[in-house]
């Protein structure tokens, strides 16, 4: 029988880097800048703003709502620069201008097989569920792009944005806020304390407010996360993997085996790039947990 989670598990990894490493990409960053966003903050800014443009119309409370990770007052603070739904969509085109050009400079290896996926992927995303995933179902609205290779990545995008809302559905049934997802997340990946709580902007009265409320949860003792913090955060991993599983099946083994083998290389070939952009640390969905 087929192992839907492995395979599941496995493709993840590049699922997330086919998507993520544009976040920190100097050729997005500087089509940000282009388009009017200020210097030292285009990148982050950029990221949110593009990121969330088809759920910008709805306002920085259901953006707040649904990308989880990241800091409520950097999500305000792009929505009280840019404005207007066009503003985000606008860095939403300077995003995908980028995205062309880099996959072509930087993982050559991948444009033939995103090329080659997104006929047989469309239609796997147009069978998902929705109820739940209003991040995913706001990325469906979206013009389907002309050219292959961006229609390619898109319907990756959407099934990273899928996965992504049934993991925070995860993380509130397991009755973690932000700040507390992300000091277990640290903590299971083994980062430097706090690292990545900072790195996505979370202040410091939130993170300790978080600190405080996983200790009296029982996942904090001394000040750290102990090992029951980093047993729930292998069960909401775990429990991710399990409820994501279906579009794979929906591919089906065969082609889900090809995602496999097409799109490892070249992706560590991305990852790669984000080390050299970003950092070590960044995109900790694309890293291998020391252990595993």
């Amino acid at each position: 029988m087929t192992d839907w989670f492995d395979i599941t598990r496995r493709n993840a990894r590049s699922v997330q880097t086919t998507i993520g490493w544009i976040f920190w990409d100097p050729g997005a960053v500087s089509r940000y800048q282009q388009a009017g966003l200020p210097d030292g903050l285009a990148g982050p800014l950029g990221y949110m703003a593009a990121r969330c443009a088809p759920l910008a119309g709805a306002g920085p409370d259901a953006v707040i709502a649904a990308f989880g990770s990241i800091s409520p007052a950097g999500i305000r603070g792009a929505f009280s620069l840019l404005g207007s739904p066009a503003r985000f969509e606008q860095m939403w085109a300077a995003r995908d201008a980028a995205v062309s050009e880099g996959l072509t400079q930087y993982a050559p290896a991948i444009v033939d097989p995103l090329i080659e996926l997104g006929p047989i992927l469309w239609p796997v995303v147009d069978q998902l569920p929705l109820v739940g995933r209003t991040f995913f179902g706001a990325h469906l609205r979206m013009p389907r792009p002309s050219d292959p290779l961006l229609s390619g990545w898109h319907a990756v995008n959407c099934l990273r944005e899928w996965r992504g809302d049934t993991h925070w559905a995860v993380v509130v049934a397991a009755g973690l806020t932000h700040a507390e997802a992300s000091i277990i997340h640290n903590a299971w990946l083994g980062y430097e304390r706090d690292w990545l709580a900072r790195s996505r902007g979370t202040t410091p009265d939130d993170l300790a407010a978080g600190w405080a409320a996983l200790e009296r949860k029982g996942l904090v003792t001394d000040g750290e996360v102990n090992a029951d913090g980093i047993a729930l955060r292998q069960r909401i991993e775990d429990d991710t993997d399990r409820l994501t599983t279906l579009p794979w099946e929906l591919l089906g083994e065969e082609r889900s085996t090809w995602f496999a083998d097409a799109f490892e290389p070249p992706c560590e070939l991305l990852l790669r790039r984000v080390d050299d952009t970003a950092g070590p640390n960044y995109q900790p969905a694309s890293r291998v947990r020391p252990g595993r």
